[in-house]
């Protein structure tokens, strides 16, 4: 079983609504054989408490307008690692020292890279993305 095409679509919206925020370090993982919740973790980064809290305002109005809405959203208020939970699609938007120390994408390393469009994969956190 792999992702649902809609849990697709879902993640390059989230992925393209981060990336217009500057969020680094983008990537969706396949995480359908693993979990019976969800199909796919889109992991983002931000380098500051407001710019989390943008990408994750950027995400949910994206998905809105898709007609998907949160079911569960947890951390905004720290602006550290916000998880928005949309039952097809999970996002994580972390804090770029956050990320770094939990490594989601070394815990689901055997779940498979869902393939973004370039403009959905923000920046990798060198100067040249700015």
């Amino acid at each position: 079983m792999t992702a649902t095409e809609r849990a697709v679509e879902l993640a390059i919206a989230a992925a393209r609504a981060a990336s217009d925020l500057k969020a680094q370090e983008i990537i969706a993982l396949d995480v359908s054989e693993q979990l019976v919740l969800t199909d796919v973790f889109l992991i983002a980064s931000g380098t500051n408490e407001r710019q989390v809290g943008a990408i994750v305002d950027a995400v949910e109005e994206a998905l809105y307008k898709l007609g998907s809405k949160p079911v569960r959203r947890e951390g905004k208020a720290s602006g550290r690692w916000v998880l928005i939970d949309f039952g097809d699609i999970v996002v994580h938007v972390q804090h770029a020292e956050d990320r770094v120390y939990y490594a989601l994408e070394r815990l689901w390393k055997d779940c498979p890279l869902i393939e973004l469009p370039e403009d959905a994969r923000g920046g990798d956190g060198t100067a040249d993305d700015e």
